[in-house]
């Protein structure tokens, strides 16, 4: 099936560069968002990364303003959907709003439209009911930041066809993206499984006493080839994030060694959530 038009559903971070990687393919896309001072948050955001892009000489001022010219905003769910031919869904990661999003888009898109969740927590098969189209519907999941991050995991439900896959599939290498396809729904899907392992022994080692944070983070750095630490990531995604997919995983698997660690619920606790708050495992300077 040909995609010519992308909706996504919410300007927070990952939508909004979701979007912006969707326009700048060519895609014609719409960021969707019931907050309007969200979208006009996303739009500024998107222009100063734009033209740090082009004073680095990454993008042409030519291809920035052709993808601007092709992103456009909107409040109004139903409309958007009504011109799309595949729906990008990265809303709150509360399946109760989805559900909700998923039955509004089976109303509203177009019957040939694929509705795809950039849920890193929640399977489809949560929402694919909702839709009236389980066919049609899988995750499609981006990691942060979309703009650069390649892999894009391709999660199918039971229901999910090939031909939505396939599609899907074509749509993420025509993002530039490297998809990869999970044939079956586990919790955290391929890499928050892998990434949950490192970060559950990195925080066991550091409970236990057995060596510093900063020692832990230098060591995946420079014996396992990491780019970062596993204390320094999780900084980095947020530890509320990092707390709440513990959650939901725990509430799929009912493992208790899936549950949140003491320590990140005592960092949550406390407010420290990482860079976004000013400290996590690290102390932040804001102003840089």
């Amino acid at each position: 099936m040909s995609i010519n038009n992308i909706l996504v559903i919410g300007a927070g971070t990952m939508g909004r560069q979701i979007a912006m990687s969707c326009a700048l393919s060519g895609f014609v896309t719409i960021l969707q968002d019931i907050s309007d001072t969200a979208l006009r948050a996303a739009r500024t955001e998107l222009e100063n990364w734009a033209a740090g892009r082009i004073s680095k000489g990454k993008l042409s001022a030519e291809d920035v303003e052709l993808a601007l010219s092709r992103l456009t905003q909107s409040t109004e769910l139903a409309t958007s959907a009504a011109r799309s031919d595949l729906v990008i869904e990265a809303a709150t990661e509360r399946l109760d709003i989805k559900r909700a999003i998923f039955a509004e888009l089976g109303e509203h898109a177009p019957a040939h439209a694929i509705l795809a969740t950039n849920s890193s927590t929640l399977a489809s098969s949560h929402v694919a009911e909702a839709s009236g189209r389980a066919a049609q519907v899988c995750n499609m999941h981006f990691f942060n930041p979309a703009l650069v991050m390649k892999c894009v995991e391709i999660v199918r439900n039971a229901q999910t066809s090939d031909a939505t896959i396939a599609t899907v599939t074509e749509v993420a290498r025509a993002l530039g993206k490297e998809p990869v396809l999970v044939n079956k729904e586990v919790p955290g899907f391929i890499a928050n499984r892998m990434m949950g392992a490192i970060q559950q022994e990195a925080l066991d080692l550091a409970s236990k006493g057995v060596a510093s944070i900063e020692d832990i983070d230098t060591t995946a750095r420079t014996a396992l080839g990491h780019p970062m630490g596993p204390f320094e990531l999780m900084d980095l995604v947020g530890l509320d994030v990092i707390d709440f997919i513990a959650q939901a995983t725990y509430a799929e698997t009912g493992e208790p060694s899936d549950q949140p660690h003491p320590m990140i619920t005592e960092k949550v606790g406390e407010g420290k959530l990482g860079r976004k708050s000013g400290q996590g495992f690290y102390l932040y300077d804001q102003e840089k």
